[in-house]
């Protein structure tokens, strides 16, 4: 390549392995849901693509550390982050999309209206509003919903407050000053745990006190799927920050060397986005 170089990574057994960590997960996967049975066999696939990705990652770390990436690595890893976020972008899209279909469309047929209105004559007495607190049939509903103005309100807080924290650290960093990168970055991993505390509660009282579950209706499913899609993701945040803290105190990112670090602040800053939206459109509207 003219004006620079190239940089050939070396054979690695980590992508066959990977794809068959997936695999097996994926067998095990199928096998509970049609069988019930294959537990041990999803296990195994999940620890394997645990270590895959961890031993990969090291790998990575050390070939960062070691000099070899370049300029053009550099943006291959960007580029890389960049369509991974996008990803899942569309991944959450989908799940936004499941609600407002039911919410925009399929109630209001239920209840008569527009052409599909002869989905009225199995449930006349059907009333479409949201939340679906009485569903059609024999599903059970929910009692009743939480109001967004307490635990929600607070998660939410805790979130945005989360992406200011951590965007200080970056600029922290950025800047030559460490121990302000190492302290805000740290607090930014506490908010998060703390996030991921809330929603446990939050899902307790859900089950236990509310009838919401993934069986009470149309809203039980879109209020899980969305949120507790969102904590997974969260979750996988946190593990990042907390393996970028660990790296941060040993002295592995430069002012002007430092992606790693920025790849976590843009998924960080994508999960507490997603949030908002489901904040908005889950719990206040």
């Amino acid at each position: 390549m003219s004006g620079g170089s190239y940089y050939v990574p070396a054979t690695s057994k980590w992508p066959i392995l990977g794809s068959l960590a997936v695999g097996t997960m994926m067998v095990g996967t199928g096998s509970v849901l049609v069988h019930g049975r294959g537990t041990l066999v999803m296990g195994l696939g999940l620890v394997g693509v645990l270590a895959v990705m961890a031993l990969w990652f090291r790998d990575v770390i050390k070939e960062s550390r070691q000099g070899l990436y370049d300029a053009q690595m550099d943006r291959s890893f960007r580029q890389g982050m960049g369509w991974f976020i996008f990803s899942e972008v569309m991944f959450f899209a989908a799940f936004f999309g499941a609600l407002f279909y039911v919410r925009t469309f399929a109630l209001p047929w239920l209840d008569g209206e527009g052409a599909k209105g002869v989905a009225a004559l199995l449930w006349p007495d059907f009333t479409a509003s949201w939340p679906l607190l009485d569903p059609p049939g024999d599903v059970a509903g929910p009692v009743e919903t939480f109001s967004p103005w307490q635990l929600p309100l607070v998660n939410t807080l805790i979130l945005v407050g989360s992406s200011i924290t951590l965007t200080v650290a970056h600029e922290g960093l950025k800047e030559g000053y460490r121990a302000t990168t190492r302290n805000w970055l740290f607090v930014t991993l506490l908010l998060g745990i703390s996030f991921i505390i809330i929603q446990g509660v939050e899902y307790y009282e859900a089950y236990h006190h509310y009838g919401i579950t993934l069986q009470a209706g149309i809203y039980g499913a879109t209020f899980f799927l969305l949120t507790g899609f969102h904590g997974a993701h969260v979750i996988i945040g946190a593990t990042i920050l907390a393996i970028i803290f660990i790296r941060v105190l040993r002295g592995h990112f430069a002012a002007e060397n430092h992606f790693g670090f920025e790849a976590a602040c843009w998924y960080w800053h994508f999960v507490d986005v997603v949030w908002i939206g489901l904040f908005l459109f889950v719990y206040v509207f």
